[in-house]
């Protein structure tokens, strides 16, 4: 048996059994491709954010509306008007007397192209809690279709009893402004004060607070309601108010 030394190995065989190195990046290189993933990723997660948004923008619109119908709802019944009311309708200036800072959406019920009511938004700044959110309706005779409290921080078990979900009297407190004369609506007030709005005792403010905003607002609104009637739906009321 020989035991002499090994035979020589081929040196190209032996150099391809061996792992390529690697080949060096470099960091202009390693910047770019990173760059190139970011660029890809943000592309993609764009598209996806466009296509959701495209997906689901109608149906938003439409349990945004939905709701705002509800409300509506609340101070004037759907069976008294046929038109399409959130597209009927135009904008008020910032009026002091609806205590809302910046302009109002202020939409027109009719039936048969005949004026029924003007639906907007008001606001009383001198709430207990603070600010009270408030939705009226005016006839097109000047009397108050309804007015609904939509949001407010009065007192739980106190002075909430603005809200007719929260009172539990009936009827509730809140319906003594139905089919209310708006003629003398600037000077509505609560029994204590002169006038003739009843409130809880021991909760007065909140009342006072609600009664007098509806009664700024029937003031400004009322005298005005054919005019605004007379506007083309989209239509900027600044000039009706000046």
């Amino acid at each position: 048996m020989s035991t002499g030394t090994p035979p020589p190995v081929d040196d190209a065989m032996a150099a391809a059994d061996l792992p390529a190195e690697p080949v060096p990046v470099s960091a202009a290189g390693s910047a770019v491709r990173s760059a190139l993933l970011l660029g890809g990723f943000t592309v993609v997660f764009t598209a996806l954010m466009a296509l959701t948004y495209d997906a689901t923008r109608e149906p938003i619109k439409a349990s945004v509306e939905a709701r705002r119908l509800e409300l509506i709802g609340q101070v004037l019944p759907p069976s008294e008007y046929d038109n399409v009311l959130l597209r009927d309708r135009v904008t008020l200036p910032a009026l002091s007397a609806l205590g809302v800072n910046g302009p109002v959406d202020l939409y027109r019920a009719r039936l048969g192209e005949r004026p029924v009511a003007l639906v907007f938004e008001t606001q009383a700044p001198d709430g207990y809690s603070g600010a009270i959110r408030l939705l009226m309706a005016v006839r097109a005779d000047g009397n108050l279709a309804g007015v609904r409290v939509i949001a407010h921080k009065e007192t739980p078990g106190l002075g909430d009893y603005i809200d007719p979900a929260k009172d539990r009297s009936r009827p509730e407190w809140i319906r003594q402004f139905q089919a209310r004369n708006t003629t003398d609506a600037a000077s509505w007030t609560v029994r204590k004060d002169g006038g003739d709005f009843t409130y809880r005792a021991g909760a007065t403010i909140s009342a006072r607070a609600v009664i007098r905003a509806a009664g700024r607002a029937a003031a400004a609104i009322a005298p005005m309601r054919d005019a605004l009637f007379a506007l083309p739906a989209g239509a900027d009321a600044r000039e009706v108010f000046q």
